[in-house]
């Protein structure tokens, strides 16, 4: 069991002491605070010459004195000798140095041809916006926020349902759950980016239309405890359940589940589909994690996993499929295990363990570069980006003062958002900008809801 997980009847009765979603203004240091001091480079100064400019170099011009002719053309020699005809007297950077010829003959043609090196990427190590998220649920296995197609987030504070409009800011509520069925404990958007599905603490599964702001239909039966784990693969919405099931529910049709998926003995906290829809990971607070396999699935018996795999010693929550290697899931231990690991789930083997040194609660992929990122509980509270498959660490954002349970990308592969149980939102240009990412490659998803008139 993760610790620090609050009871979530209590978290129902809070009174909301600020408006959520709204951007939070810090009060800047004074401007003297932020001056710094400019050293400069002692080791370039040349001080005879700075003595001899201060003390009769200039005496010519700004302290003429008599002299005869033979003297004077004796200093200006002197000067020139020595190189004492210069202005500048501090010196706070070097010359670069002379650049290199060319090695003439066999090796010159080779030279002109190399590529030319890729100029490092920035990283801001602060968040670029912070939004207030009061009510948010501080609970390890949850999963309560999402980014859609459509660049709209999806937050549950408590037992409502925000959502965040990227492209102008505005903030809408889109659902609040009475206190009998709730609190939220998932959020999921389905591929077209407009309909969202709500897991609930009463073991029930919503689904909305976040245009019209209409619950379309509800699903029950699939769970007897809470939801806290959702996914799509088309219009196949799998959830995962305080009681250890996995259940596949078909949107489309009146008898809606059509697989269950039972090799969890506790919360499943962590489910995530392939890019394919061929392979589903599954992650549990029994530290195991599963691949189940679409093709092997039978609707008349439980199904039997691909893999299962018992190297984590915490709960598994944090999961990612790779997206530029299919067979390639990245998983992560919570507070006992603090690993990162990485597996073909092919053949099942585990390919690299990076211990992180605190608990891992969600990673996500670069979609433009070979990178991934790891947001982290005790004690930095930190986002961690790390280049693979080397595992060097490039950048450790700090700013969230309680673990950071939640991340979510946006559309373009570039921002993520973050959110802690500090009750705070906030956003990380981690990933590049729009303006330098590498398009995505389109992908035609048909749509989940297609088939919504045959919903009775």
């Amino acid at each position: 069991m993760e610790a620090g997980t609050i009871h979530l009847s209590a978290s129902s009765k809070k009174t909301r002491s600020r408006c959520p979603l709204q951007e939070q203004f810090l009060q800047r240091r004074n401007s003297r605070e932020n001056l710094d001091r400019f050293i400069p480079n002692r080791s370039a100064m040349d001080f005879d010459f700075a003595h001899y400019m201060l003390t009769g170099g200039k005496k010519g011009k700004e302290n003429p004195v008599i002299s005869s002719p033979s003297r004077e053309a004796y200093r200006k020699q002197l000067a020139e000798t020595f190189n004492m005809n210069r202005t500048r007297i501090l010196v706070f950077k070097n010359k670069p140095p002379t650049p290199v010829e060319a090695i003439p003959g066999e090796f010159s043609s080779s030279v002109h041809h190399l590529k030319p090196v890729k100029p490092r990427r920035h990283i801001p190590q602060t968040s670029e916006r912070t939004l207030d998220a009061p009510e948010i649920l501080d609970d390890f296995y949850l999963n309560i926020l999402d980014w859609g197609s459509s660049n709209v987030l999806s937050i549950a504070l408590g037992c409502t349902v925000y959502l965040w409009d990227a492209s102008d800011g505005s903030t809408s509520e889109l659902v609040t759950i009475d206190e009998e069925s709730g609190p939220v404990t998932s959020v999921k958007w389905a591929p077209d980016g407009r309909h969202i599905a709500v897991g609930l603490n009463n073991n029930e599964v919503q689904l909305w239309d976040s245009t019209s702001k209409k619950m379309l239909r509800t699903l029950k039966g699939g769970h007897v405890l809470r939801v806290g784990a959702l996914d799509w693969n088309n219009h196949i919405l799998s959830t995962g359940g305080m009681d250890g099931r996995i259940v596949n529910n078909d949107v489309r049709v009146r008898t809606h589940i059509v697989e269950t998926y039972r090799g969890h003995h506790q919360e499943v906290c962590g489910l995530k589909w392939s890019a394919s829809g061929q392979q589903l990971a599954s992650g549990g607070n029994d530290n195991l994690l599963h691949i189940w396999d679409r093709s092997a699935a039978s609707s008349s018996s439980p199904t039997q996993w691909f893999h299962r795999l018992e190297d984590h010693t915490a709960a598994v929550k944090a999961l990612a499929w790779c997206p530029f290697q299919g067979n390639l899931l990245a998983s992560g231990g919570g507070g006992t295990d603090r690993c990162i690991k990485f597996w073909n789930t092919h053949t099942g083997a585990c390919l690299n363990s990076v211990d992180t040194g605190s608990q891992v609660c969600a990673l996500l992929w670069n979609k433009n570069e070979r990178e991934l990122l790891s947001s982290h509980g005790f004690a930095q509270n930190q986002l961690t980006l790390w280049k693979y498959p080397s595992m060097v660490k490039m950048a450790e954002l700090t700013g969230h003062t309680s673990r950071v349970l939640y991340m979510a990308q946006s559309p373009d592969g570039c921002t993520v958002a973050s959110a802690a149980g500090d009750e705070t939102l906030r956003f990380w240009n981690v990933f590049g900008t729009p303006e330098v990412a590498k398009p995505a490659p389109k992908t035609t998803v048909s749509e989940p809801f297609a088939h919504l008139n045959r919903i009775r």
